[in-house]
């Protein structure tokens, strides 16, 4: 069962940063987007492999005929501040999608994932998890797309624990061993932002990060359902589910399918007329 998917388990409206007021998101309040209200340690517990609901309904297919995306551009945005409460979706009613990829256990997936910004302008937002080698495998080819901010990087601690069972100090440990590592291997300072393995939050997490300088916790309104392996089919199935305005969408780079598929995830964006951004293009730190 995919560890992540129960935090899809959602039946909201888009308003406002991505949410509807007074939503609720893995027994969690959410207003604007973002956490109204800390949520009660429960104990972690897989969810249902499919979204009980969804802010739009999109069973159009992938056309096949219709050409590939232009290249990607960098978005001529004007940045808004980051909220510091929890980031589920970007802010306002335009045309923005976050993709944002998790993990990397496969070093062959994240070497995939960089070519395709490359040769494509995609740009996206990694969230490293530094036990993965695929990270300094793939440094010298990321680097460039790093430095030019085409590829953001942000904290999914040293070893992929439940942050809700540790120790403020092992909290603390796993954000900055993770931190220090992005910022000798690529140069970039990946805080603010940092994403808890799992979506796996509360305020003694929250707390225990914001005292080393993680002060805003990402987590997503979408997912390709990917941490575990699935089939191509089901990739894009997921992908036609929750690319739409304004979502932050969570992937991984864990399993080759996406690799697979990535033209078709492609082709979707442009016919939806989507703009991929990192976080950095839509927030100021």
């Amino acid at each position: 069962m995919d560890r992540r998917r129960f935090l899809t388990r959602v039946g909201l409206t888009v308003l406002g940063f991505g949410l509807g007021a007074g939503a609720v998101v893995a027994g969690e309040a959410v207003a604007g987007g973002f956490r109204a209200s800390a949520p009660t340690p429960t104990t972690p517990r897989p969810g249902p492999s499919v979204a009980s609901g969804s802010p739009r309904a999109h069973p159009d297919p992938i056309p096949s005929a219709t050409p590939l995306p232009p290249h990607f551009g960098a978005p001529q945005l004007t940045r808004v501040k980051l909220p510091g409460a929890t980031l589920y979706g970007l802010p306002g009613s335009g045309s923005l999608l976050a993709l944002t990829v998790d993990d990397g256990a496969s070093s062959e997936v994240v070497a995939a994932y960089t070519e395709l910004c490359r040769r494509t302008g995609m740009r996206l937002t990694f969230f490293v998890t530094k036990k993965y080698s695929s990270w300094t495998d793939n440094a010298a080819a990321m680097r460039p797309l790093v430095e030019n901010g085409q590829i953001q990087l942000g904290n999914h601690t040293m070893s992929h624990p439940d942050l809700t069972k540790l120790s403020a100090g092992a909290i603390q440990n796993e954000l900055t061993g993770c931190g220090t590592f992005i910022k000798d291997t690529f140069g970039v300072d990946a805080a603010p932002y940092y994403r808890p393995p799992f979506g796996y939050l509360d305020a003694r997490v929250r707390a225990a990060a914001h005292a080393v300088g993680y002060t805003q916790p990402v987590l997503w309104f979408g997912t390709l359902s990917d941490s575990g392996r699935i089939t191509e089919a089901q990739v894009v199935q997921f992908a036609q589910k929750w690319f739409l305005p304004q979502h932050i969408v969570i992937g991984h780079a864990n399993f080759d399918p996406v690799t697979h598929v990535f033209d078709q995830l492609l082709q979707l964006i442009r016919d939806r007329a989507l703009q991929p951004v990192t976080l950095d293009d839509v927030f100021a730190r």
